[in-house]
């Protein structure tokens, strides 16, 4: 047995069965005096390195799987208690002075907490990496490669995040001026678009008349935007005289000698809605070319005022206007090219089939590509508009072919009056003809 037992010893790898109860008999305690001898006399090689072990037949089946693996990745193996062999004396007589780098891996339940510190050993890898003599393990270079593409990615993330368009708070600078009541801005323009129907005309109305037609109403249109001009009104003015004149003659059949009476007569009662200062009835009739007297001035008055049961307060572009430029965040030159293009549309008897609010989005759409040299949307304008970029551009190629054509013809009243220094010359703009292309078209 002590001869076997010895031969044992040129096998660092072998594992042998242990005995724990039945074997330590007569002969096991012969076999624990021979092989103590050995180990102690092997011990003496090197006393420094490690003691014997505590079990003469007993070999920690962690330790060795443990420098197994450390020898397979090139790492230096951690110190276990395992038999003094010749050959293992002399590699850890050689390997001493080498820095040791494990991972602290998680404890067995079986593993006393004692053992588990007394196997591993902890090492910064930045001191590991900071002395040159040795290079870095490849599972720690590819660890660390894996932590920096992790870092990016999130770094990536981040910027996406940063990068989403939010909606912005259009009214939070008014918070403190009582006149722009921030509380109830958004039912004003909520109630706004439920009730824009009703100052909506049927875009064929002019089927059921007998004596005028789309392009006298247009040249009517045309002389009024020169009126109100003279006069210097309001923009609010404006708007409401072409919709009382269209919602009158959807109801009342007029003859062509009498549109222009219809006209004044309907700047007249939005005078009377809108301005402080309203001018007098003989300015009318005298702007007019004394085509009418102040009685068939005030017959027409009372004529329309009843027929529209006096219902004079309807939502215009002009008032969802005012409300889309603050979400776009316009300047002076955005805002003037948007009712520049606008107005356009007030001549435009095809425009009748969009609701004021789609006009005044459709507007400002226009006016941004005109300006921009592309399209432009923000989420704030979506929100506050409830008009995507796809519902506007239906609307929006047709003020692009008006902007483009507005200088030409006999209706150019609003060109002439939007190239004045007033207005900015926004009649001057390019229009936006990237629009009417064929990438933008649609079935």
């Amino acid at each position: 047995m002590a001869k076997t037992a010895g031969s044992d010893e040129n096998y660092p790898g072998l594992i042998r069965p242990s005995n724990t109860r039945g074997d330590m008999g007569a002969r096991g305690g012969k076999l624990t005096e021979s092989i103590g001898q050995n180990r102690r006399a092997l011990s003496t090689i090197n006393r420094n390195v490690i003691g014997p072990p505590p079990y003469p037949r007993v070999v920690h089946k962690r330790g060795v799987l443990a420098e197994h693996n450390a020898t397979a990745a090139n790492i230096p193996p951690i110190p276990v208690h395992r038999p003094i062999t010749r050959k293992f004396a002399a590699q850890m007589a050689s390997k001493q002075d080498q820095p040791l780098i494990q991972e602290k891996k998680p404890v067995v339940n079986s593993v006393p907490k004692a053992s588990a510190s007394e196997d591993c050993v902890i090492i910064d890898v930045e001191d590991y990496k900071s002395n040159g003599d040795y290079p870095v393990p490849m599972s720690v270079q590819h660890t660390e490669a894996m932590l920096e593409e992790i870092d990016r990615m999130d770094a990536e993330f981040e910027m996406e995040d940063i990068a989403v368009e939010q909606v912005v708070d259009i009214d939070s600078v008014d918070k403190n001026n009582p006149l722009a009541v921030v509380e109830y801005i958004d039912d004003l323009y909520a109630y706004y678009k439920r009730t824009e129907i009703s100052s909506c005309v049927p875009s064929n109305y002019m089927a059921q008349q007998f004596d005028i037609n789309e392009r006298m109403r247009g040249i009517l249109i045309d002389w009024l935007i020169e009126v109100h001009y003279k006069f210097e009104l309001m923009d609010e003015t404006l708007y409401l005289t072409v919709n009382l004149i269209d919602r009158f003659l959807t109801t009342v059949s007029v003859v062509r000698k009498k549109l222009q009476l219809v006209g004044v007569t309907a700047m007249l009662l939005a005078c009377k809605y809108e301005e402080v200062s309203v001018p007098v009835v003989e300015d009318l009739i005298l702007i007019s070319d004394r085509a009418y007297s102040r009685n068939d001035v005030l017959e027409m008055e009372s004529l329309m005022i009843n027929t529209l049961q006096f219902n004079l307060s309807v939502p215009t572009a002009y008032v969802f206007m005012r409300r889309f430029l603050k979400a776009a965040e316009s300047n002076k030159k955005l805002e003037l090219l948007s009712f520049f293009i606008v107005e356009l549309c007030l001549l435009e008897y095809e425009m009748l089939r969009f609701p004021p609010s789609l006009l005044a989005a459709a507007a400002i759409f226009t006016a941004q590509c005109s300006v921009n040299g592309f399209k432009k949307w923000t989420k704030t304008c979506e929100r506050h508009t409830n008009y995507t970029e796809d519902q506007l551009l239906e609307c929006s190629k047709l003020m692009v072919t008006f902007h483009q054509k507005a200088g030409t013809g006999k209706l150019t009243g609003v060109h002439r009056k939007y190239s004045t220094s007033k207005y900015g010359y926004a009649a001057k703009s390019q229009p936006a003809l990237f629009l009417l292309d064929a990438t933008f078209q649609q079935d």
